[in-house]
């Protein structure tokens, strides 16, 4: 009898423990390496974690502790300086050109001996590839590509192409096809469309905007941009979201010839470049302190974007989830529509929003940048200090 009433209380000891271990083993997986933070804080909660408390900031590092006395975790800590930026909410028009061209298909070649497999496709290249070179002459556009190819006089070329951000060379033997050597490949060198404007940072001229990536269409690769520009756009109609069916703005570009800005990179978090005063957003036109995300709590927010002649507006959503990431990603946190007149017209997300700002507490934290299919309600967002790093605001 006194072995069970020994055993039972230590199973009621060590049980508490297990499961106190267990939770905060999974929760260290929620804490960033590195965080952000502005320069008059001192103390930050970096997880949700009754358990886990957090020490004071003391040069640069932050002190996990577990209940508060046992040190779990160092994170870094980057502290910023009073930054504020204007908040965008408007719809631009975007169009880009790529360094080369985008291989977005293979085509088999037609020959005296009857079809042939691409040859480019034989010799390695793949979709999403980017041919930069033929012969060591660098390939401006498509129409180039195809005339380099049209006037060669022999069967054998060497293509330097990128891959994954790496430059690679590969020697292709063509076909011909009518008396004409062939590569057998579709490729693109451009794309339009429309967004909305993240921010604008008037003391760097610097804008972000989509809070993700301009991927081709046909390969899911991004773009890699040799130029671009911003361009005023309008909304001229809406089809509204629907679950299996999102929703799309539809918009046409308003003077191309007067270019807002300079469309310089296209990364995971958005595009960026420099731009001037129009990007002010004409209604929202005061700048916000920026809220990096171990400000931000679950629950009510708000973004801005514009979905008619009417122009920006503010319109109330629910982050639902805040999402561990160590690396700049379009899904940093899950959020939700509530706003009735927001559903009304346009069913929740729709295509054309990515890159609303999100504000919670009067501080921009992040962007719209996804819709889910089967709910388009909910959707994702990007944190904005991934869109700061990348357009070079902060280290």
């Amino acid at each position: 009898m006194k072995k069970n009433r020994k055993f039972k209380y230590l199973v009621m000891i060590i049980t508490p423990m297990l499961i106190l271990s267990l939770f905060t083993y999974f929760n260290l997986f929620k804490i960033p390496e590195k965080i952000y933070i502005n320069e008059d804080t001192n103390s930050v909660n970096v997880t949700n974690n009754i358990f886990i408390k957090d020490s004071k900031i003391i040069k640069d590092k932050l002190e996990v502790k577990l209940l508060g006395l046992i040190p779990i975790k160092s994170v870094s800590v980057s502290k910023v300086k009073d930054l504020e930026v204007y908040p965008g909410g408007v719809n631009v028009g975007i169009k880009i050109s790529t360094k080369g061209v985008l291989v977005v298909g293979h085509s088999d070649i037609n020959t005296i001996e009857g079809k042939l497999e691409s040859p480019a496709k034989v010799s390695g290249i793949e979709l999403g590839d980017i041919i930069t070179k033929i012969d060591g002459e660098n390939v401006e556009n498509s129409k180039d590509l195809s005339k380099k190819i049209s006037n060669l006089h022999k069967e054998t070329i060497t293509i330097e192409y990128m891959r994954n951000g790496v430059v690679n060379n590969k020697e292709i033997e063509l076909e011909q096809e009518n008396n004409e050597y062939k590569l057998g490949l579709w490729v693109r060198d451009s794309t339009a469309g429309i967004g909305t404007l993240t921010f604008y940072d008037k003391n760097t001229n610097i804008f972000g905007a989509l809070g993700h990536p301009i991927t081709d269409g046909d390969t899911n690769k991004p773009f890699a941009i040799k130029e671009g520009n911003l361009l005023n756009s309008s909304v001229i109609s809406i089809r509204k979201g629907e679950k299996g069916s999102p929703g799309e703005l539809k918009g046409l570009f308003v003077n191309e010839k007067d270019s807002l800005g300079n469309i310089a990179k296209n990364t995971e978090a958005g595009i960026f470049g420099s731009g001037c005063d129009k990007l002010i957003n004409p209604i929202f036109n005061k700048p916000l302190k920026v809220g990096f995300r171990s400000e931000i709590k679950e629950g009510a927010a708000k973004i801005i974007t514009t979905i008619d002649e009417e122009g920006p507006k503010e319109y109330d959503i629910e982050i639902i989830k805040l999402l561990p990431q160590e690396s700049p990603g379009a899904k940093s946190m899950v959020i939700k529509v509530v706003d009735q007149e927001l559903l009304e017209k346009t069913g929740g997300i729709v295509q054309g929003m990515s890159g609303s700002p999100i504000i919670q507490n009067n501080k921009i934290i992040g962007a719209v940048t996804h819709v889910l299919i089967n709910k388009p309600d909910v959707g994702y967002g990007i944190y904005i200090e991934w869109m700061l790093k990348d357009a070079g605001i902060i280290e």
